[in-house]
């Protein structure tokens, strides 16, 4: 059986870690060769000694470096490990550890290479609706870029080999979900999702404090993957919007030359010639990130 290195962020979880660990020994203790370990964000709470009781081996930061810093060093402790597939799940209850084999299964079958838990192609308990509009927002774009239909592009709940985890260099602290799925596409990886139960959440969430603020990070991600995965597409639209409107000052100067005279709109004419320069510019530059862009 190949080795499965099941990796579990966590951040002041003390609540739920220890029957996350519990649930994924009867989930996978018949059938599987496979290790539990908790990668520890800078908890304040007793998160450390609980997964240790539970019989986790854990990873502590001495500060909290965030998701995308936490998931970088699951990487890197799985394959110190040897892993040869590797869970990634939240430590806060929501994804059931029961599932783990629907994710596990089609890698040992030589189905896939990464493995998405879909909770839109599952059953949700429970989702604000402004996260569940911000997923799906996140997914379409996703799908976009990728030709693929990916209808979960934020989930938590992943499996993949370890040469996905090798040959994926994960850069971004916003989009590190998003940016797993971008680069395994575009390095032709075979992409996999499964339906999934998603729980309700105990207490309050840590990423939905300010749903106004939530919103605008949300956007500023989707802006972030379209320039660095798609920089034509996102520096051309721009170029073109300030080429048109060079096109539309240009009619108007047309217009003024065969009426009024275009005496006096010398400061106009200069922005339109800015305009023009700069809008071909951005265009130039779409062009070259595009070519080299891996």
């Amino acid at each position: 059986m190949p080795k499965i290195i099941i990796t579990i962020p966590a951040y002041n979880e003390e609540k739920t870690i220890s029957n996350i660990i519990s649930d994924i020994h009867k989930a996978l203790k018949e059938e599987f060769n496979y290790k539990i370990i908790v990668v520890d964000d800078g908890s304040k709470d007793n998160t450390v000694n609980v997964a240790k009781d539970a019989g986790a081996t854990v990873f502590s930061s001495p500060i909290n470096y965030g998701l995308a810093e936490t998931f970088r060093r699951e990487m890197k402790k799985a394959l110190e490990l040897n892993a040869d597939i590797i869970v990634h799940i939240d430590a806060d209850g929501q994804y059931l550890a029961s599932e783990i084999p629907k994710l596990v299964i089609p890698i040992i079958e030589k189905k896939a290479d990464l493995v998405l838990g879909s909770r839109f192609k599952g059953k949700i308990e429970s989702m604000p609706l402004l996260k569940r509009a911000g997923n799906k927002a996140f997914s379409k774009v996703i799908s976009n870029i990728t030709k693929l239909k990916i209808s979960d592009g934020q989930t938590g709940f992943r499996a993949f080999t370890k040469e996905v985890a090798q040959n994926i260099n994960i850069i971004s602290n916003h989009t590190y979900t998003q940016e797993q799925i971008l680069k395994g596409a575009r390095q032709k990886y075979r992409i996999l999702e499964v339906p999934v139960y998603f729980a309700k959440r105990s207490g309050k969430s840590r990423l939905i404090k300010n749903p106004f603020e939530y919103a605008i990070r949300a956007w500023i991600n989707i802006i972030r993957i379209y320039r660095d995965y798609e920089p034509l597409r996102f520096f051309g639209r721009i170029g073109m919007f300030l080429l048109l409107v060079t096109f539309i000052i240009g009619i108007y100067f047309v217009y003024l030359h065969f009426t009024e005279g275009i005496q006096g709109h010398l400061g106009l004419f200069l922005s339109t010639i800015l305009l023009f320069f700069s809008g071909l510019q951005i265009i130039i530059f779409g062009l070259l990130a595009d070519m080299n862009k891996k």
